[in-house]
């Protein structure tokens, strides 16, 4: 059963294991350390993840990814950013519009945010068709807005606004 909850101390040797793997982080924000060490891991668990909507995704009691929703400040405080990652081994069976769909009527629901947005890598299609699934549009496409690894991808910006 998938579900999303809190993150908790059992949680540091998946977070290690998930995020020392260069397929899940190829997309993420290098704000993610690497290599991904145990103190980073206790850090998340401990402040990281209290800060914003953020939740772990779980099948069967085990951690296999995390999806959140960080609130924009000023002027920006009715929109929200989220972000997601799975484990390589649960890509490709739903598992991330399952998560995607439980954030959206989390927020939508018990905040007053009106307006979800995703930023997602150029190459990264998979992604754009779960945003899509979950009723997210392409907003915008920013040239060559991120760069990452000594390359530079274009921006995808989808968004979704509460109805």
């Amino acid at each position: 059963m998938i579900t999303i909850r809190d993150f908790h101390e059992g949680d540091s040797a998946q977070l290690l294991h998930i995020l020392n793997d260069p397929e899940v982080v190829r997309y993420l924000s290098s704000k993610i350390p690497s290599p991904y060490t145990l103190d980073d891991a206790q850090w998340w668990i401990s402040t990281g993840c209290k800060m914003g909507i953020v939740k772990a995704i779980d099948i069967n009691g085990s951690l296999i990814g995390c999806i959140g929703a960080e609130q924009g400040e000023f002027e920006y405080q009715r929109s929200a950013e989220i972000g997601y990652w799975i484990a390589k081994d649960y890509w490709r069976k739903g598992i991330a519009t399952h998560a995607i769909n439980e954030i959206i009527s989390l927020v939508f629901k018990n905040t007053d945010i009106v307006r979800l947005f995703a930023s997602v890598f150029s190459h990264n299609t998979a992604s754009m068709n779960v945003l899509g699934k979950c009723g997210f549009e392409l907003e915008s496409v920013h040239q060559k807005a991120i760069y990452k690894n000594d390359e530079f991808y274009n921006n995808h910006v989808f968004s979704l606004l509460k109805t």
